[in-house]
Parts: structure tokens; C-alpha cells; sequence
């Protein structure tokens, strides 16, 4: 093992494609790193370009001060973590893993309970994109954590620290996969549909390209209303935009597609209107997405 832990040093529990290419990021970097996997034959790559491997999970811990956690979810962090407790307290925990806001949470309180500190991160980057500029990971938990470890972190990425709230940056991740999947999902309907009628995905893609290229300004002038509250209908109404809903299922019924995705969005917009929203503009359904009861 190493000697005396230092600010370059850095340990890196869990090597799936995005664990090897954090730990192949600090290498590159001059850092030393101690890696740790279930499957030990995953980091001899790493291994061979001057990493070193742990035995076990505890001497990963005892390697260096910060741990870089890689790992599915929560669920897995206490699988690897739980049996190693002991080696827990001084350690700064960064997890990089995807889970909810209230299970980040419930892992910090976790981890102060083992003598660790504990930062949340919500990476906006593909393995490839790690190391490289352009990409940005979401942190919160302890501001003075944070600012500690900063230097190091920007090795994987740029850094936007959201908060003390520990559930904050896996928020911030999870609603940009929100919308991720959504407009996915939206994408590839289209393009059933337009298959549908013999069109082409590559006849589609400039028209698509287009209307997503149009959303981050409609965005920006409705943002502020919707901090406001306020969802005037001087520029679009919601009566209008349950016709056209209901002219895109139509319209996939028609053709024999899935009408899930379709279906789905006209249901929102007449409970919209049904909630006495009908004058008001669409982005008025956000106060039918806040409320799951009646």
C-alpha cells in the first residue's frame, strides 16, 4: 500500500465503464490511484498504466482520504461499503452513482453515522466525456468538503456545486434525465410513426432537429412566468393544444402505431382543461404535473 495520503492521491471504488474512465483520468493527471472492483480482472488496464489494486474494499479506503464511489445506485454503495464500516471514519465519500434525491440524502446520514463525509454528484458526461472539456457534474453536500476536493474533481470534469442539501445534485441529474428520456422517447414515437407512412428516419431528422432547436428560447420566455405563476393565454391557449394532442393520436392510431406516449399527453391536457385551465397557456399543466392527488 501507499505511504503517507497526500492531496494527489485518490481511490476509486467500482470499475464499470465509467469507473475505469475516472480512475484512467487521474492517472492521466499524475494522481495516485488505488482502484477497487468485485471483479479484480477490470483493472488491469489501469493497473498496467500505474494504478494500484486493492485486496479488498477497507485497504481501497485506507489508500487515500477521498473515495470516488462508481456504482449503480445506493443499494450497491451499502453492498461494498456496509462490511468496511470500520474503515469509514475520516474518509471523504464522493458518490457519482445514480439514485434519488431522498436516497442521497438517507446515504449522508449514513455515512456521518461511519465517521465519513459525504458529496452527492450527478455526472452530465459519457465515459468518453470524462477528462474532457465540455462536460460538468452536478455536486452538493458540505460546502468546506466541496471546496477541499474541488481540484481534484475538475480532473473528471467542470464542477457546478448546487448546495448543502445532499439531494440536491441528484435532483438536478435526475431532472435532466427526465428530459433526456422524455424527448428520447418522443423522438423515436416520431419516427414510428413517420415509418408509418414509408418516411425515413433521415428525412425526419431536419424537421426534427428544428423543433428541438426552437425549444431552449420557447423555454426562456416561459420560464419566468412560471416562477410567477402566472400562465397568461395571449400567445397559446390550452384548448388549443388538446386539439392538436388530439390530432397527433389520431394521427397514430390512424397508422397502426403505439398511441401510449400520445394517449398519455392528451390524457394530461384534458385534466387540464377539466382543472379550469382551458383560457390559460399549456405550460398552466405544471400545476396538474405538481399534484398526484386530487
Amino acid at each position: 500500500m501507499k505511504g503517507d495520503m497526500s492531496k494527489r492521491d485518490v481511490s476509486v471504488i467500482g470499475l464499470g465503464p465509467m469507473g475505469r474512465a475516472m480512475a484512467g483520468a487521474f492517472l492521466d493527471k499524475g494522481y495516485r490511484v488505488t482502484v477497487w472492483n468485485r471483479t479484480p480482472g477490470r483493472a488491469d488496464e489501469l493497473v498496467a498504466a500505474g494504478a494500484d489494486l486493492a485486496a479488498t474494499v477497507p485497504d481501497a479506503l485506507a489508500a487515500s482520504e477521498l473515495a470516488v464511489l462508481s456504482l449503480t445506485d445506493h443499494r450497491a454503495m451499502y453492498d461494498v461499503l456496509e462490511p468496511a464500516g470500520h474503515a469509514l471514519p475520516g474518509r471523504v465519500l464522493v458518490n457519482l452513482g445514480s439514485d434519488t434525491p431522498d436516497s442521497a440524502r438517507a446515504a449522508a446520514r449514513w455515512a456521518a453515522g461511519h465517521g465519513a463525509r459525504y458529496l452527492t454528484g450527478g455526472v452530465q458526461a459519457s465515459p468518453p466525456g470524462i477528462g474532457q472539456p465540455g462536460s460538468t457534474t452536478f455536486y452538493s453536500g458540505p460546502r468546506d468538503v466541496f471546496d477541499a476536493h474541488r481540484e481534484t474533481l475538475e480532473v473528471l470534469t467542470g464542477t457546478d456545486y448546487r448546495g448543502e442539501d445532499p439531494g440536491l445534485a441528484a435532483l438536478y441529474y435526475q431532472i435532466g434525465m427526465d428530459l433526456f428520456w422524455t424527448t428520447v422517447l418522443g423522438w423515436l414515437h416520431a419516427l414510428a410513426l413517420a415509418d408509418a407512412h414509408g418516411v425515413r428516419a433521415e428525412d425526419v431528422l431536419p424537421s426534427a432537429s428544428s423543433v428541438l432547436a426552437g425549444m431552449p428560447d420557447f423555454m426562456a420566455f416561459y420560464t419566468g412566468r412560471i416562477d410567477a405563476g402566472e400562465y397568461p393565454g395571449d400567445i397559446d391557449r390550452l384548448t388549443m393544444g388538446v386539439a392538436s394532442a388530439e390530432h397527433v393520436l389520431r394521427t397514430a392510431r390512424d397508422a397502426g402505431v403505439d398511441d401510449a406516449l400520445p394517449a398519455a399527453v392528451v390524457d394530461i391536457f384534458r385534466r387540464g382543461v377539466a382543472a379550469g385551465h382551458g383560457d390559460e397557456s399549456a405550460t398552466s399543466l405544471v400545476e396538474v404535473l405538481k399534484r398526484t392527488t386530487a
